[in-house]
């Protein structure tokens, strides 16, 4: 019997150990580059959300400078590439880094892609879902520093257990006119974006030079 329990045991510390354990992020590039300001590109957009990029773009500042870089205004940024003729997120991507470290001058450049944005509604759930990928860039060498990808959901927090089937189906209904009428897909945008852009994430990126002194330890 005392076998069996000490068998149990070990199975469970293993089994405990497995799901905690997480392949640790190489930020060896990151640090020997040691950027200082960012700028970030309107994310594209590979949802069905026609308003997804601009939704994302106006919440990636404040993680950012949180996490201690300076973030070049991303307002003055759309609009300077407005002024080149330059609107489609695609089109900016594809710029060479060489052009826009000669016009922004930043030290790094950060590239989003959403591929989730918005609300689904599966007869017995409504579930409102952004998810996004970044990668960070050296505008001078063109070394990938960094990249990531996060998600947030609507449905996290909810339980719809209650009331049998009916129970669940009026509930999704409900969830659907809040998520519609309420810009609930802007405020998981912001979720996801505090996820993927704070030093606080697992294989997160690092803290900038504004950043704590505490935090970059």
């Amino acid at each position: 019997m005392r076998s069996i329990l000490s068998l149990t045991l070990v199975l469970l510390i293993s089994l405990l150990t497995g799901c905690a354990t997480q392949s640790t992020y190489d930020y060896t590039a990151f640090r020997e580059s040691k950027p200082r300001s960012i700028l970030v590109l309107p994310p594209v957009n590979d949802s069905l959300e026609v308003g997804a990029s601009y939704s994302f773009l106006s919440q990636v500042s404040y993680p950012l400078a949180e996490s201690g870089y300076y973030v070049f205004p991303v307002a003055v940024a759309e609009e300077t590439f407005r002024e080149n003729g330059l609107t489609d997120p695609q089109e900016i991507h594809a710029l060479p880094l060489e052009k826009l470290n000669d016009v922004f001058g930043a030290d790094s450049v950060m590239y989003i892609k959403i591929t989730q944005y918005g609300t689904s509604y599966q007869i017995i759930a409504s579930d409102t879902r952004v998810t996004a990928e970044a990668s960070l860039v050296d505008s001078r060498s063109g070394q990938l520093l960094w990249k990531g990808a996060a998600t947030a959901s609507s449905t996290e927090q909810s339980n719809n257990n209650g009331g049998g089937l009916v129970g669940m189906l009026v509930v999704a209904l409900v969830d659907q006119v809040i998520n519609t009428t309420t810009e609930r897909s802007h405020q998981i945008a912001g979720i996801t974006s505090m996820r993927l852009l704070t030093t606080h994430s697992v294989n997160g990126i690092l803290p900038g030079p504004r950043a704590p002194a505490l935090q970059r330890q």
